[in-house]
């Protein structure tokens, strides 16, 4: 106990590092999963835009990076990193790849809720002379907004957990802290704060994702 009193500046540094990365993460991949996730959407077979070169490149792109571990990925996306964001390493490096990776689930994700959502709804809205755009926004999107809340939920849940491992290239985060000062030290009461506050943030997020979920589908 004495030893975490004496590390309190450090995990306090170390919490906010982990909601630096994890924030920086999710809108690089919010936006890039978002997009990725519409384009395949609507480039698909039968889809509002349909292009099957540009579906097929997609699901390429996607389908070759998803499944690369993630600590494999840090790695290959250092020299991206470097070019994007100036550094290879620290905490914005791999935030930067974080999100990166996180952005071809959300791609998935994105894609499946809005396939998910009623053709009959789309024909409907098609007859009323709704273009491919207009049907995106004002019913593809709305009807698949709450499963989406709880797939970004899911994500950031993700991000989170990946942040303890942005701790090998110097990322930083409570992850790196747990670690460093509690594993490498043979101090289990520092690793178990580290921990507890990990949990607490997931359980924060998925407490407020499922919660504007619920508000949303109940419109």
């Amino acid at each position: 106990m004495d030893r975490l009193n004496e590390l309190w500046p450090e995990f306090w540094k170390a919490a906010l590092e982990t909601l630096y990365m994890t924030s920086f993460a999710l809108l690089l991949a919010g936006v890039l999963g978002l997009v990725i996730g519409v384009l395949l959407y609507v480039t698909r077979p039968g889809g509002l835009l349909q292009n099957r070169v540009i579906a097929a490149l997609l699901n390429f792109v996607v389908n070759f990076f998803r499944p690369i571990p993630f600590v494999i990925f840090m790695a290959v996306a250092q020299p991206l990193a470097r070019v994007v964001v100036g550094v290879g390493i620290g905490t914005t490096a791999g935030a930067f790849i974080i999100g990166l990776a996180a952005s071809f689930a959300i791609g998935r994700i994105v894609e499946q809720h809005l396939v998910s959502v009623s053709p009959g709804v789309i024909e409907a809205a098609r007859s009323m002379g709704a273009g491919p755009w207009r049907i995106l926004f004002t019913v593809a999107i709305p009807e698949s907004l709450g499963p989406l809340i709880l797939g970004y939920t899911f994500i950031v849940v993700a991000l989170i957990d990946m942040t303890a491992m942005a701790g090998l290239i110097g990322g930083g985060g409570l992850g790196a802290f747990a670690q460093i000062y509690g594993f490498r030290q043979f101090e289990p009461v520092v690793m178990w704060a580290a921990i507890i506050l990990i949990v607490a943030f997931v359980h924060l997020v998925q407490l407020l994702g499922t919660r504007l979920a619920r508000k949303v589908m109940r419109r």
